[in-house]
């Protein structure tokens, strides 16, 4: 982790004196979870195509349970997956032979989209030993989300169970990408369910003439910086988290 010196003004909430952690590679972020863009620490998703970005994601996802978790953990860590071909596929690269559980959130059906066949209750999927739930990029399809929503639900709540959401785009809901009145579920999804969420760690770039980075690394504040050089400079800091539509065009502008 490469400690940064930044400029600070108290009253501007800008920095004077304060280190900015920010990583040097991806082996620095996998302590912890996270959300971070795969093609690179300066990229924005969309950068590389959705389909390598969700194989660099379940590289990482691998390492990070490598190191996350303790070896006694994963017999009783359960991986979802959005889909149950990726569960395969996972099974056959980076996943093989390991001993954690490997499920999905869906699995498309023809039947199901016209109302035929029956749909298995996520409850029904985990098992009593069942002690850490990961989320491997829910973000592909809406409907992936809402599969999260019930895993915690009937899963999760009033239970000692953890559950990681690695990678989910959430920001994509927070801002209201999918319009209320044709997705109202995943609107209450950013209402009730995400607010549940503590962002452990954080890393939004945008690019462009003001371009700059929204960062968190739990439990300290939000913080967007800019780089100067070979360095990342804290231009202002927040307990709470700021919309990205706020950081884009009046943080980092006004900056």
């Amino acid at each position: 982790m490469r400690r940064l010196r930044a400029s600070s003004d108290s009253r501007t909430s800008t920095s004077t004196e304060i280190d900015v952690e920010f990583p040097v590679d991806y082996s620095e972020l996998l302590e912890q979870e996270i959300e971070f863009p795969t093609a690179g620490l300066d990229s924005v998703s969309g950068d590389d195509e959705g389909g390598i970005e969700m194989n660099s994601s379940m590289t990482l996802i691998r390492e990070f349970c490598r190191r996350f978790l303790k070896p006694e953990e994963a017999t009783r860590t359960r991986i979802f997956f959005p889909e149950a071909k990726e569960v395969e596929f996972a099974k056959k690269t980076v996943f093989e032979g390991v001993s954690f559980k490997m499920d999905y959130l869906t699995k498309p059906s023809l039947l199901e989209d016209f109302g035929f066949g029956t749909k298995v209750k996520m409850v029904k999927r985990v098992q009593p030993t069942d002690e850490i739930f990961l989320v491997a990029y829910p973000y592909f399809n809406v409907d992936e989300m809402l599969v999260v929503e019930e895993l915690y639900k009937d899963a999760v709540v009033h239970t000692d169970r953890k559950l990681i959401i690695f990678n989910g785009e959430l920001d994509r809901i927070r801002s209201g990408y999918y319009p209320p009145f044709f997705y109202p579920k995943i609107a209450a999804l950013a209402r009730n369910f995400l607010p549940k969420f503590e962002t452990a760690y954080y890393i939004h770039n945008f690019k462009g003439r003001v371009g700059g980075t929204l960062f968190r690394s739990y439990p300290g504040p939000w913080q967007v910086l800019r780089k100067v050089g070979d360095k990342h400079v804290c231009i202002h800091q927040q307990e709470t988290m700021p919309s990205l539509k706020e950081v884009a065009l009046s943080i980092l502008p006004s900056a």
